[in-house]
């Protein structure tokens, strides 16, 4: 294998990058931002692979969520709060269901640029270069915002930057108190359609908190009870700038990507010959890889040893998204080829991206209820094919928008366009992310309850 250097990505073809038409003017924004502060720090980045790496040994589960493409137009603290707030809540359910340790990775602080399943975008007659992404260019359909403007990444840097910053202060200033995330559910449970159906659940869960309480064991008298460790992750898609935020840890001589803990690869952009795969390969940053219906066993074999070629456990992610009636197609495979050759990966279930379908209405939706069959088709897959399924990778959002249909709020296609505020993909709303969180109790439960027998039975 040859050689990595921090731009030899550039050797190979990169699907998914923009054309800036003036090339000086995007390495002059380039080369002010390699001397921008790091945005996350390189133990970090090790801590995150050390978690990870307990998900791979079926010892703690991986929640990853959040916006699908984030935007400048709705950058606000109380937007930031919510989605923080949101993975919380469905931590705190999966953990008791579960009685697993979650891992909490936020697509957020750098989830800016997607790729396109089309180059350009046609309304009423009028065809301009598609929208690729508040840091690439503007979601206005004009010719002049659909321009690739190098200059954007300043925002994205310094919006990230923001995001983080508050992140920080919320996991770590009292606002992540366990009795806090505890009412917040309750709160739920109180207006939901579904109550009942939750409620059991729920009182579950406050009875342990209240012997834990009766223990002495609280935020009052242990701090990890009002602190988490939150992680944030993005596609590194625009390589341009992933470079420029690629610096060497000064204590290992190892290559890190500042700008976010944990990195994936789309499935547009996996190719092995490709600049994105390249560029990941010499990183030290734990590396998702987006797995759809297309990718052959070989295929991901190969590219698991071409990221991974020391089987490091908790450096890959293989997140699974193939559309709920998919499942049982494609997923055993490669499964069966990750056992065969005894590769340590975490697998996660992104059940999102193959369940989007135009809506009678015109809007690109998804809907719940398929949504919940995927990850419950998933457990039960990895469950007959002897693994474990230790991850959900879920686009959504704290805010309350009506992008997915379904639910206990059953959203109907005409509910649509009262609240359908993305900039892309159609997210799930806090109440269908809490609602997926609570209907998947009992398959988290079968899941760990397996992992754990596994783990006494290998000991």
């Amino acid at each position: 294998m040859k050689k990595w250097k921090i731009n030899s990505w550039r050797n190979y073809p990169a699907k998914h990058i923009p054309e800036y038409p003036d090339q000086k003017d995007l390495e002059g924004v380039l080369s002010k931002i390699k001397n921008f502060p790091p945005l996350v720090f390189a133990g970090e980045t090790r801590h995150l692979k050390e978690q990870l790496a307990d998900v791979v040994d079926g010892k703690a589960f991986l929640l990853q969520g959040g916006d699908c493409a984030e935007s400048f137009a709705e950058f606000h603290p109380d937007n930031i709060r919510d989605t923080f707030k949101l993975i919380l809540q469905m931590s705190l359910v999966l953990t008791y269901s579960a009685s697993l340790p979650v891992i909490k990775l936020g697509r957020i602080a750098g989830q800016f640029s997607k790729p396109r399943s089309s180059p350009v975008e046609n309304i009423d007659g009028v065809e301009l270069p598609s929208y690729l992404g508040d840091n690439i260019n503007g979601m206005e359909f004009n010719e002049k915002s659909r321009v690739p403007d190098p200059k954007r990444l300043f925002k994205a840097y310094s919006q990230s930057a923001s995001t983080l910053n508050l992140i920080r202060a919320f996991s770590h200033g009292g606002f992540a108190d366990l009795k806090k995330v505890h009412t917040w559910n309750l709160g739920f449970i109180k207006n939901s359609p579904a109550a009942k159906k939750f409620k059991d659940l729920e009182d579950r869960i406050a009875d342990a908190l209240a012997f834990m309480d009766a223990c002495g064991i609280n935020s009052d008298f242990n701090r990890r009870l009002k602190t988490v460790n939150f992680w944030t992750s993005h596609e590194a898609l625009l390589l341009p700038f992933e470079q420029a935020m690629t610096r060497i840890d000064s204590t290992t001589g190892e290559y890190h990507d500042t700008s976010a803990h944990f990195v994936w690869i789309g499935d547009r952009t996996r190719q092995l010959d490709g600049g994105h795969v390249e560029f990941c390969r010499g990183i030290e940053n734990p590396i998702g890889i987006k797995c759809g219906p297309t990718l052959k066993a070989e295929d991901l074999i190969n590219l698991c040893n071409k990221i991974n070629p020391t089987n490091e456990k908790g450096k890959i992610t293989l997140i699974s998204r193939f559309g709920h009636d998919n499942v049982s197609k494609f997923l055993p495979k490669l499964i069966r080829a990750i056992k065969k050759e005894g590769l340590n990966v975490v697998w996660s279930c992104d059940p999102c991206h193959g369940n989007t379908i135009k809506a009678t209405t015109g809007f690109k939706t998804r809907p719940f209820n398929s949504v919940v069959k995927e990850v419950k088709n998933v457990f039960e897959c990895h469950q007959s094919e002897g693994s474990y399924a230790g991850g959900l990778h879920i686009e959504m959002t704290g805010q309350d928008v009506t992008e997915c249909t379904g639910g206990a709020q059953n959203i109907s296609d005409q509910d649509l366009s009262s609240r359908y505020h993305t900039h892309c993909d159609p997210r799930l709303n806090a109440n269908q992310a809490l609602e997926l969180a609570f209907l998947i109790s009992d398959e988290i439960k079968k899941n760990a309850a397996y992992s754990k027998k596994n783990i006494k039975v290998a000991s």
